[in-house]
């Protein structure tokens, strides 16, 4: 007969478990401690990384972009707070806070033309009318890190993607894979008509007006009669808006 074990076993057994979850979580915290050492020694040398490079990382929009996927990398966001060494540093959140206020007013200008969807690319180019700079001065990516932070005001900021555009919705419009892959058909020419539609993607006519004037109702289509053959175009503003027309409007 196979002896069980007494309870003197049972208790070393249970003592040397013990032991052996002790020497685990000793093991765990000094991996931690580390990591927390190799991450505060990374803030810091990113710290003077900043300082030494400050100038850069406020002109030049593709080195901005790399010290903020830099920074990413050991959990530092310097748009998290206007306070702080970064502001201080930098001022990097005073930045980002102007260019969201300027594309807050943009983008309401703009409405009435393009029902509060805009090309992202149309957006850089008139914030660069309206700050006077070139376009190399400001990335897509500082458009996006602005537009990001305008969520806290609750009133539809953000991007969407349409085929090979991004485009930046001020309005909170919701687009359906229907109304997505018509402004994804009307990047071609500017337009589409309900047959084109129809036989893009082989939908009944009936499914063609419907979201048609779905997107025209919401402001995002024109109508355009005034053809020989008699054919109605939907125009969208959104991706056939120029920033030269743009940029006269808003400075009227």
């Amino acid at each position: 007969m196979r002896r069980r074990p007494g309870i003197a076993g049972l208790q070393n057994a249970a003592a040397t478990r013990d032991k052996f979850r002790q020497v685990g979580e000793n093991v765990a915290k000094v991996r931690t401690d580390v990591m927390q050492e190799q991450l505060a020694t990374f803030r810091s040398q990113l710290e003077e990384f900043a300082r030494k490079h400050k100038s850069d990382i406020r002109k030049n929009s593709v080195f901005r972009q790399q010290f903020h996927e830099m920074c990413s990398k050991v959990g530092v966001d310097p748009l998290a707070s206007n306070k702080g060494v970064w502001a201080e540093l930098l001022g990097i959140g005073d930045f980002y806070y102007e260019l969201g206020v300027q594309i807050v007013d943009i983008c309401i200008a703009t409405r009435s033309h393009n029902g509060g969807l805009i090309d992202l690319l149309e957006l850089r180019k008139l914030l660069c009318q309206k700050r006077k700079t070139d376009l190399g001065s400001l990335s897509s990516d500082d458009c996006l890190r602005a537009i990001s932070k305008l969520k806290v005001l609750g009133s539809g900021f953000e991007v969407i993607s349409v085929g090979k555009k991004k485009l930046v919705r001020s309005v909170p419009t919701e687009l359906n894979k229907d109304h997505n892959g018509i402004l994804e058909l009307a990047q071609a020419k500017g337009y589409v008509t309900v047959e084109e539609v129809v036989k893009e993607f082989s939908w009944s006519t009936g499914r063609a007006i419907d979201a048609l004037e779905t997107l025209l109702k919401e402001g995002l289509a024109m109508i355009d009669d005034g053809h020989r053959d008699g054919k109605r175009r939907y125009w969208f503003p959104c991706v056939t808006l120029t920033s030269d027309a743009t940029g006269a409007e808003l400075k009227s």
